[in-house]
């Protein structure tokens, strides 16, 4: 008779053992669902931030493909030389990407007619004269065309060197150079 009371007795402490076998399971498992849904909403979230970039919008030119040149009206220019008699004609050429490059700057072109012309009329004639000028000069219209249609613009060489390996590169310019056709300063 003494088999029959340890027989009831081990009945309901199994019971008890397995409930909480089981919550440990289903806790576990919803540990496990939480931490799933979490990472993949970071990387979702990574993912969208790494697509609303500006690179996205102009990294769909073939690198074997030829550039696009696109020559601007010729400008004249008064210079900021004392007296204010000397003048530069200057006619620009832009070497661009790709065809689309190209057709959305003719849309801004009144806004880089504009900017060109301001970065123009601050220099003096000594400055446009020398090689050096010039090659600023082209350099600061790139970044005045970048600004205008929202493209990033790669920083100075000493400014790279002193980047931090976590900082992303700006992605490719689709304004490849300015090319000076005629640049006559009276």
């Amino acid at each position: 008779m003494s088999a029959a009371p340890d027989a009831s007795a081990a009945k309901p402490k199994s019971k008890k053992l397995l409930v909480i076998v089981l919550g440990v399971l289903v806790l576990a498992l919803l540990g496990a669902l939480a931490a799933l849904l979490l990472l993949k909403q970071n990387t979702a979230q990574d993912e969208a931030g790494f697509e609303e970039e500006p690179a996205a919008q102009h990294s769909r030119a073939d690198p074997g493909a030829p550039p696009i040149f696109l020559p601007l009206d010729n400008m004249v220019v008064n210079l900021a030389d004392p007296g204010g008699t000397r003048f530069v004609q200057i006619g620009i050429t832009l070497k661009l990407q790709d065809e689309q490059t190209a057709e959305d700057i003719k849309v801004f072109m009144p806004s880089i007619r504009s900017g060109v012309l301001l970065l123009i009329s601050q220099r003096s004639a000594d400055e446009v004269l020398s090689v050096a000028g010039k090659e600023k000069l082209a350099n600061d219209i790139i970044s005045e065309i970048s600004s205008v249609m929202g493209y990033e613009v790669e920083a100075p060489a000493t400014a790279q060197s002193e980047r931090s390996p976590r900082q992303r590169r700006a992605p490719p310019n689709p304004v490849h150079a300015v090319l000076f056709s005629s640049f006559i300063v009276q």
